[in-house]
């Protein structure tokens, strides 16, 4: 079990639709500089910086670059159409990513569970496991559900801990349901207050070990299990002003969670 950091660790650094742009947006090898600054050897490169729009000679150089520092990558998309996640399979195999993170976009299961089962065959060939986020738009027990019927040991759940709230399963219900099936674990703290008229809930996260999560019963859980799953951080950073403010809120944030994580749960 590594502890990591993804595109998703600093999500406001690299830009979010919507939002004015950050004055330096960092790319992936920045994201790479700041894991080797900070002692972590492993980075998850996910959809919000897209690997299938950057060319072959760009994505050799990312993983010679994070070879020169010792550092993992671990890749990530979203959807199941079989054409787009082949291509993440190419993507895997040149950055040498043994594992591809996705998400299932569509309500209905019926056609994810099919496509996925079309390339299982040559993800495990490649040795390339598929983990597939709860991203809250499918309750815990239907993507256990979706995990039984595929029953293959290339594929597995890419369990995020809060994600689950808008299909209404809190984190104990999430790692009930799904422990059984992880590869992969998205580490995001997290806190639940009122709004100020009192009518109403916020869900706003925290840096990690900042917030109601049990980080302790989480990590045992997963020591625990049979299956080889990494652990990367992730954070809800809120806006703050401006997004300046906000960028130098989230590297803070990212300071103060590996700080807590490093020096109580991933000791060198």
């Amino acid at each position: 079990m590594k502890l990591g950091i993804s595109t998703y660790s600093l999500t406001w650094s690299i830009g979010i639709p919507g939002y004015p742009a950050p004055h330096h947006p960092i790319g992936v090898i920045d994201l790479f500089d700041i894991a080797h600054s900070n002692h972590i050897k492993l980075v998850q490169i996910a959809d919000n910086l897209p690997l299938h729009q950057m060319s072959e000679a760009e994505l050799l150089f990312m993983k010679e670059y994070a070879d020169s520092l010792g550092i993992e990558i671990e890749i990530g998309t979203r959807g199941t159409n079989p054409e787009h996640l082949l291509l993440y399979l190419r993507i895997a195999n040149l950055l040498g990513s043994t594992l591809c993170r996705t998400l299932i976009v569509e309500e209905n299961l019926t056609n994810p569970l099919r496509e996925l089962q079309e390339v299982l065959p040559l993800f495990e060939q490649a040795g390339v496991r598929i983990a597939v986020e709860n991203h809250g738009l499918h309750t815990t027990k239907q993507l256990a559900s979706l995990f039984d019927a595929c029953n293959h040991p290339f594929i597995g759940c890419c369990l995020d801990t809060v994600n689950s709230f808008s299909a209404l399963d809190c984190p104990k219900t999430v790692i009930q349901d799904l422990s059984s099936y992880v590869i992969n674990l998205h580490l995001k703290d997290f806190d639940i207050t009122r709004v100020d008229h009192q009518m109403g809930f916020m869900v706003l996260g925290k840096p990690a070990g900042y917030g109601k999560l049990d980080i302790d019963g989480l990590l045992q859980t997963f020591r625990n299990s049979q299956r080889d799953s990494n652990v990367i951080l992730e954070l809800w950073t809120p806006f703050t002003d401006t997004v300046e403010k906000t960028i130098a809120l989230e590297r803070q944030w990212l300071e103060q969670s590996l700080h807590h994580l490093q020096t109580n749960y991933f000791s060198e």
